[in-house]
């Protein structure tokens, strides 16, 4: 090699590994590293983290934020937000533990079809949510942020009037045991469902025409209409999808806490945009990765574990939630800057 060629390649250097580095964190390096960082110095500062009853809980809420996370990916990367997410999940829980104390006062003994009905009814809420969020924004070009603000004050509104604050029972048992405290293959039901939610976002988002119309229409909703793409049904395909999620997140935080709640879900809004902004979704639309919103979902987990671990009070912790967030968004900042670039 001649002396001129080392001299360049020398030059070169320092940009290659920048070019890679810059790479490494467009696709996904940034949450890996935050998951990874925290695993390590949760590890280090509180040993019961590594207890298995310790990482059960940590798998639990994980998947208890993953799915609604999902849901608000969806959105977002349609070129919206959700913040009804929360709300339907505080009243879709109140409705499954509901129809079972009802259903068991007519139906005494047929648990498995009370679970069923209370499933399909609150799946059929979230639906019909998500439905209205669609209608309202694509037929009207409404703001996304106000129509679903509006809708979370209406949902906590109903549910707080049905309940008057207080915890529905009545919740079956078998619910509670099989669903709530339930494992598989030595890991909890609830996260073996959440996974199966997983896998079929990724599978909808890299192999399906709605998947390929939902970055279509978040990056650019008009090229995307002269495209021929139905923007106003991939909208409500994508909203009614949050709503079903929502929907089962509040039926299965039922099970955990075996009963129903109008008051659960109230930072869940927040959580959800923080892993979904983590996780690479834009907040203008027409970027985002489902495993990355998880590999989010599971740091953020890990850190609200470790503040629990370490008895921080939970005023600190939203905080610290609202500080993780704001990182996040200059970074996503920054990193649009140099996609640009």
């Amino acid at each position: 090699m001649s002396s001129e060629t080392a001299t360049i390649t020398a030059a070169n250097a320092p940009t290659h590994r920048a070019s890679r580095l810059d790479r490494f964190l467009m696709q996904g390096g940034i949450v890996i590293t935050f998951l990874v960082v925290a695993v390590v110095a949760t590890a280090l500062i509180e040993p019961r983290f590594l207890n298995r009853l310790n990482l059960l809980n940590v798998m639990r809420n994980f998947a208890l934020l993953l799915i609604p996370s999902l849901a608000q990916m969806l959105v977002m990367t349609a070129g919206g937000f959700d913040l009804s997410v929360g709300a339907v999940v505080a009243a879709t829980s109140v409705v499954t533990a509901a129809v079972m104390l009802v259903g068991s006062g007519y139906f005494p003994g047929m648990e498995l079809a009370l679970i069923i009905a209370s499933l399909v009814i609150a799946l059929g809420v979230g639906a019909l949510v998500g439905l209205v969020n669609a209608g309202l924004v694509s037929a009207f070009s409404l703001s996304p942020f106000m129509v679903t603000l509006a809708m979370m004050s209406v949902l906590m509104g109903i549910a707080l009037y049905f309940t008057q604050g207080i915890p529905i029972y009545g919740v079956a048992d078998s619910f509670i045991a099989n669903v709530g405290r339930g494992q598989f293959l030595s890991l909890p039901i609830v996260l073996w469902v959440a996974l199966g939610v997983l896998a079929a976002c990724i599978v909808m988002q890299r192999f399906t025409a709605l998947g390929r119309h939902i970055y279509a229409v978040g990056s650019d909703q008009r090229s995307a209409r002269l495209s021929g793409v139905a923007t106003g049904r991939t909208l409500i395909a994508a909203y009614m999808l949050a709503g079903l999620l929502a929907a089962l997140t509040g039926f299965l935080m039922t099970s955990r806490l075996g009963s129903g709640q109008s008051t659960i879900g109230g930072t869940l809004a927040l959580e959800t945009i923080a892993a979904a902004v983590i996780g690479g979704v834009s907040l203008r639309g027409g970027v985002g990765r489902a495993e990355l919103v998880a590999l989010a979902a599971l740091f953020l987990s890990v850190i609200a574990n470790a503040m629990n671990l370490v008895q921080v009070d939970s005023k600190y912790q939203t905080l610290v939630l609202g500080a993780v967030l704001i990182v996040a968004l200059a970074i996503e900042r920054l990193l649009l800057r140099k996609r640009q670039a």
